[in-house]
């Protein structure tokens, strides 16, 4: 049998309120050290869809998002992407939607894994675009518009390639209210006209240019640079021409010095031989009058002899 120990009765009251303070004491920091610290909040860099469906849908969300970023290069305010998940509640990886392109104005150019809208000071892209895929369903595309319209995009745009058809929302007020006529539409973010060309999107930036995919691009580039190639070929014949027509009009004009110099030694020789020809004159003017003086002295001669009775006559 074991020994009781008897508590008076305000002594046993502390005792057992102690007791009972140590033990919730001793619960609480049980639970405490039980309780699993919160893990932080994950937001996935890609949904593990594909980004298209087939190869012309791949092609037209890379025309529509690279022409964008081309469009945008040089204001470093305007972030571009195409397939990029944007995440708009920060602590809610499951409200999440990747448009095939979308605009953020206000935000900067750079890489990002993910658009998460609180880190990006708060702003939503204000322009998204989507290109339909056969895949697409009617309630899928229903959801998508409800999620754009909630989440403060201002201008939505669905193209769909198969059927050429072109759509257009431009929020008014709080809701996004369908455009009634997309041909001829000019974006009032963008500033780029729509247009169908057959059942193809045309897309017309500020400047007159057309947002082109990148086989167009370089195919563009290839050619600018053959047509600068021929150019540059034709620059040269011509500089090449020129270079053989200044060789041959200095060729003329050695010609010309040296039928010039001829042309000075022959008149130099001419005269030196008018000259020669004026001495030969005047030697012979010389010889005659003395053969005449000379003449004239034998006739005195011969008429002195004759006088003194000499004749030299025959």
């Amino acid at each position: 049998m074991r020994n009781r120990i008897a508590i008076p009765g305000q002594a046993a009251q502390r005792y057992t309120a102690a007791s009972l303070l140590k033990q919730s004491w001793v619960a609480a920091m049980s639970v405490k050290h039980l309780e699993a610290p919160a893990k932080p909040v994950i937001y996935p860099d890609s949904d593990g869809k594909p980004m298209a469906d087939n190869t012309k849908q791949f092609e037209w969300i890379i025309t529509v998002a690279g022409g964008l970023q081309a469009l945008f290069a040089d204001d470093p305010n305007v972030f571009v992407a195409g397939d990029l998940l944007w995440y708009p509640v920060e602590g809610d990886n499951k409200t999440r939607i990747a448009p095939d392109a979308l605009v953020a104005f206000g935000r900067p150019q750079g890489h990002r894994g993910s658009y998460k809208q609180w880190e990006e000071g708060g702003v939503a892209p204000q322009v998204v675009f989507e290109v339909l895929s056969p895949g697409n369903t009617r309630k899928e595309m229903a959801d998508k518009l409800a999620f754009y319209e909630r989440y403060g995009i201002e201008e939505y745009y669905l193209y769909d390639l198969d059927h050429g058809r072109l759509q257009g929302w431009l929020r008014q007020g709080g809701q996004l209210v369908e455009i009634a006529r997309m041909r001829g539409w000019i974006s009032p973010r963008l500033q780029v006209q729509f247009d169908l060309e057959g059942m193809d999107l045309c897309l017309t930036r500020p400047d007159g240019q057309r947002l082109v995919s990148y086989v167009e691009v370089v195919q563009r580039a290839e050619r600018e640079a053959q047509r600068a190639e021929q150019e540059k070929q034709r620059a040269e014949q011509e500089k090449q021409r020129a270079e053989q027509e200044a060789q041959r009009a200095s060729q003329e004009t050695q010609r010309a010095e040296s039928a010039e110099q001829r042309a000075k030694h022959e008149a130099q020789r001419a005269e030196s031989a008018e000259q020669r020809a004026e001495s030969a004159e005047q030697r012979v003017e010389r010889e005659a009058r003395r053969a005449a003086a000379a003449e004239s002295e034998l006739a005195r001669l011969r008429d002195l002899l004759k006088q003194q009775g000499i004749d030299f006559a025959g």
